[in-house]
This record gives structure tokens, sequence and C-alpha cells, in this order.
């Protein structure tokens, strides 16, 4: 082996340990944007299930205040007919027509808001679930950038000094 290929070794040796830590770099900034990515995605979700959970919420409101108008113009239509049939509305069968009425009103709108309350629910935990996932995304690109780190320091390392010394076998001028 001649001399000048014992630099041609140190120079590639230091352009590998160069290229190494450049790629390494890119790698590890990549994954860096790929994880806040990710977490930032996971944390749109969670803000879209929290305007559901509103939206449901304000469906349910909108969809009682109807049935109480409906519920109201319905028993308004039973008091006029019971009243035209002679039929006294504040006693015997009048007055139990009205009170099952009212029953059946309330028992409408509690199953509407338990309805709206599990769906409410629902979107609370999806919300959660979205932002821990968004966390997790962030954490494992930090983990892939630990071990790409690593893996560039196991690779540096094997190009180094610290690497067995290849035998140069007999230089021209040792002969």
């Amino acid at each position: 082996i001649r001399p000048i290929y014992v630099c041609e070794d140190i120079l590639m040796g230091q352009a590998a340990a160069a290229f190494t830590v450049g790629m390494a770099a890119v790698q590890i900034k990549q994954q860096s944007a790929i994880g806040k990515y990710n977490q930032r995605v996971a944390n749109r979700n969670a803000e879209i299930a929290i305007q559901e959970k509103g939206q449901i919420d304000k469906q349910a409101d909108f969809d009682i205040a109807r049935f109480d108008q409906k519920f109201r113009q319905e028993v308004g239509k039973v008091e006029v007919a019971l009243a035209k049939s002679g039929v006294d509305i504040t006693s015997g069968s009048g007055a139990r027509v009205t009170e099952a009425n009212q029953l059946e009103a309330e028992m409408q709108n509690k199953i509407t808001r338990y309805n709206a309350d599990v769906g409410m629910a629902r979107k609370t935990e999806e919300a959660q679930l979205a932002n821990i996932r968004g966390q997790m995304a962030r954490q494992q690109a930090r983990l892939q950038n630990i071990s790409t780190f690593a893996k560039a320091g196991t690779s540096l390392l094997s190009m180094s000094s610290f690497a067995p010394k290849k035998d140069p076998g007999v230089l021209v001028g040792d002969m």
C-alpha cells in the first residue's frame, strides 16, 4: 500500500463522518417536524370534538324547546277538544289526561337531555384521547430522535480512532 492511500483513507473517513453527521441532523429535523405535525393534527381533532360537544348541547336545548312548543300546542288542542265535549279538565279523567301528558313531556325532556349528556361525554373523551394521541406522537418523534442520534454516534465511533486499526500492510519505503 502506498502512503497516498493512507491519506485517502483518512480523508474518506472524515467525509463519511461528515456525511453521517449531516444525514443524522437532517433525519432528526424531519422526525421532529413529523412529530409536531402529528401533534397539531391531533390537537385540531380535539378542538373539533369540543366544538361538536357544544353543538350537541345546543341541539338538545333546541330539541327540548321545539318539543315544549309542540307539546303546548297539542295540550291546547286537547283542552279545547275536552272543553267542547263538556269534560272538566281540572278533575276526573280530564285531570288524569293532563297529568299524564305533563309526565310524558317531562320524561321526553329528560330522555333528550340524557342522550345529549351521553353524546357530550363521548365527545369530551374523544377530545382527551386526541390530545393524548398528539402527546404520544410528539414523544415518539423524540424517541426516534434519540435513536437516530445514538445510531449516528455508534457509526461515528466505528469510524473513529476507537475502532480497531487496519494493518496498512507493508509500505514501499519499509522494504
